[in-house]
């Protein structure tokens, strides 16, 4: 199928006036580019930063003053007189940058073109507007090669949380960042068949992409860095810092399906798939040409805090999307991706308290109503014809609420350390609710909507960072050390009783089975099963409400051996409450053949701790295969009846990761070449990634 973006309407606007588009690129004395260089209108807060290839675009008032600065280099100050303004920096050491932050290296010196190891740098403005894509996962599968997610169907709850990997590796082996800082993952485990199943990924989609500057992926094996769930690599999202600007935007996609006669060879009832799925009059349409309509409506503002570069800058983003449906046998007549509603609210502020210390803050609120088919209930004990003749495909609905907030402060002291404290809180809250269902045990009694329950985790992670760059060593060694200390909390929740519930003849719920019977259906003479058909709520005996903490330390150096050799390494401890210690180290090198080809590699260590909702999740369901439906108990991992089995208490992962490539850059052609071996837990994992690229300054 495919899927045709219909309208894309982009908007901005500044409050200035006689506006001008500048461009250029800026170079060093040998003619090289640099990648990096902080532009900024003097006396304002606008500013931007070269890109790969030392180019640059920014819009500034007429007759404005461009201060070009770069750390090591002399600040240069020109007069935009002209639309195009090529700059040659000069070299001098000392010279302070309020530079990008590139992730994988905690040297403010280094760029994606210099570092030892892979970085993609995605610059989601521009993306967003070529691809007309409404979510990060969506835009990260259609830039970045090593980035995998696909929609699930009949997957509980992945239907509506998009499992997402990096390197071919599983959701939880990545590691996502906001702005450096880690971010919490979902309460949801994957089930089923679905892509990371066994998993408990982040969700990338509870983040706005209005609200992002760009996106980092650090396609290395980084947990001696970064701590657990690195083992893949990191993801890091460095949000809108821009003031005095409004962006705004309207998209609206639709799927072709040109469905009719596609059914599968021996489906029944064709005719019947869109008119009336659920049983109870829910019609979605009879051989639609277009489905899955998706409109985004999105705005982005920021204002100055002072006149030291103080932001706060602001995100709002509204998404709707409809339910795709493709045609498939009796079994699973609603098949496709879910329904979403969700509102998003983002913020990124920073205020300077002095010349060398300022205070910073981010964070957000997201909400997701979404509405996805399960397997379609045909005939036997758990259909009752009178409330849905003929069968029903029952929908299983969730509320998503994703909070977060991030406070910390950054100051340089007077002997050149690099000081920065945070802590960020996060919490995702999943609850259920299952519509066009019913609990056959009930009959003709039955409700035909239940709340179902959910599941929660919450995350804080208090961090202390601190590096100092010495460019008198050599050609430059930096040092960067501090700790971490996190804390998680996952908690299952019941839902109501009839949504769990087997009921007896007399209609009260079964607490005794040698004295309470359920009814038994007349025509296939099976008892009745309880609990809301398509997914069963959380009963008392599910719940869960599980603590942990973690500790760790980390040391990580660069030194730049020559102009042509670098080499880094990193060291981190990490002591967790439920599983112990772990000692993990990582070794990384950059050798420049000449200014156009550089050599690099690396070999590492990883960990990842099970999460808890791996330790603890259970949960009573309904199991569709060839033999048809059966229950199914999903026993949490400490349990006597997983012990009865033999299953041994889950431990955590251990991985030896191992890459080597090379990176050209000759003027708008870049290209680069990275292969990976992966040892997880004694499974060897090859990839291997080429990029092209001829970048154009328009």
């Amino acid at each position: 199928m495919k899927k045709i973006y219909l309208l894309c309407l982009i908007f901005s606007s500044t409050y200035l006036f006689a506006q001008k588009n500048i461009t250029g690129v800026v170079k060093d004395e040998s003619g090289s580019s640099l990648p990096g260089v902080n532009i900024i209108e003097k006396g304002t807060n606008k500013g931007v930063a070269t890109d790969l290839n030392g180019k640059y675009k920014i819009n500034v008032a007429e007759g404005a003053m461009l201060v070009f600065s770069y750390l090591g280099y002399a600040t240069t100050e020109k007069k935009a007189n002209n639309s195009v303004i090529n700059i040659t920096l000069a070299s001098e050491g000392g010279e302070l940058l309020n530079d990008i932050v590139i992730v994988g290296s905690r040297n403010s010196k280094r760029t994606v073109v210099n570092s030892a190891v892979p970085i993609d740098i995605i610059n989601v403005k521009d993306i967003t507007t070529q691809s007309g894509k409404l979510e990060i996962n969506e835009l990260l599968q259609y830039v970045a090669p090593s980035f995998n997610a696909n929609k699930q169907s009949g997957s509980d709850g992945s239907d509506h949380v998009d499992p997402a990997s990096l390197r071919g590796l599983g959701p939880d082996q990545t590691l996502v960042l906001i702005n450096g800082k880690r971010r919490h993952q979902s309460s949801l485990i994957n089930l089923f068949g679905t892509r990371g199943r066994g998993n408990t990924g982040t969700d990338l989609n509870a983040i706005p992409a209005s609200s992002i500057k760009r996106i980092e992926i650090l396609r290395d094996g980084a947990a001696a860095q970064y701590g657990s769930d690195a083992i893949a690599g990191v993801v890091n999202i460095v949000l809108n810092d821009n003031v005095d600007e409004f962006t705004g935007s309207v998209t609206y996609g639709v799927f072709n399906t040109n469905a009719k006669g596609d059914f599968p060879e021996g489906t029944a009832n064709t005719d019947n798939y869109r008119l009336d799925l659920d049983g109870n009059g829910n019609s979605v349409g009879k051989n639609q040409a277009f489905d899955g309509g998706s409109v985004k409506v999105a705005a982005n503002y920021g204002v100055a805090i002072g006149d030291k570069g103080g932001f706060a800058n602001f995100t709002t983003e509204y998404i709707n999307k409809n339910k795709t449906l493709r045609p498939g046998f009796d079994f699973r007549k609603g098949f496709g991706e879910a329904a979403i509603t969700g509102f998003n609210l983002f913020a990124n502020m920073m205020v300077p308290v002095s010349d060398k210390t300022e205070i910073y803050a981010f964070g957000g609120r997201n909400f997701r109503d979404t509405d996805a088919y399960a397997f379609t209930r045909n005939d036997g004990a758990r259909v009752v014809e009178s409330i849905y003749p003929g069968g029903y495909s029952p929908r299983i609905t969730s509320n998503i609420l994703d909070n977060s907030v991030a406070v910390g402060f950054r100051t340089t002291t007077t002997g050149g350390w690099k000081l920065d404290f945070s802590n960020t809180n996060g919490k995702n809250l999943f609850h259920y609710y299952v519509k066009g269902t019913l609990n056959a045990s009930l009959e003709n009694a039955s409700p035909t909507e239940f709340d179902a329950g959910g599941h929660s985790l919450t995350q804080n992670t208090t961090n202390l960072d601190i590096s100092k760059n010495y460019d008198g060593i050599l050609e430059g060694f930096n040092l960067a050390f501090g700790g971490e200390f996190r804390t998680e909390k996952f908690e299952i929740f019941a839902g109501e009783e009839g949504s769990y519930a087997t009921y007896d003849t007399n209609g009260v719920a079964i607490t005794d089975p040698t004295t309470q019977f359920a009814p038994i259906d007349v025509i296939s003479g099976d008892a009745r099963p309880g609990g809301s058909q398509g997914f069963p709520g959380y009963s008392p005996a599910n719940a869960v409400n599980k603590s942990r903490s973690n500790v760790s330390l980390y040391a990580d150096a660069e030194l730049d051996v020559s102009k042509a050799f670098l080499i880094s390494g990193a060291a981190r401890f990490e002591n967790y409450s439920d599983f112990g210690s772990t000692l993990n180290g990582k070794l990384a090198m950059r050798l420049k053949l000449n200014d156009k080809i550089n050599i690099r590699g690396s070999v590492s260590t990883g960990f990842r701790a099970p999460s808890l909702a791996q330790v603890y999740y259970n949960l009573r369901f309904t199991n569709f295969s060839a033999g048809g439906a059966s229950e199914v108990l999903l026993s949490q991992n400490s349990s006597p009846v997983t012990k009865s089995f033999g299953i041994e208490k889950l431990n955590e992962e251990k991985a030896l990761n191992a890459s080597l490539g090379f990176t050209a850059n000759f003027g708008d052609f870049t290209a680069t070449v990275d292969g990976y071996l992966i040892n997880v837990d004694d499974r060897i994992v090859l990839t291997g990634y080429f990029d092209a690229t001829i970048k154009t300054l328009v």
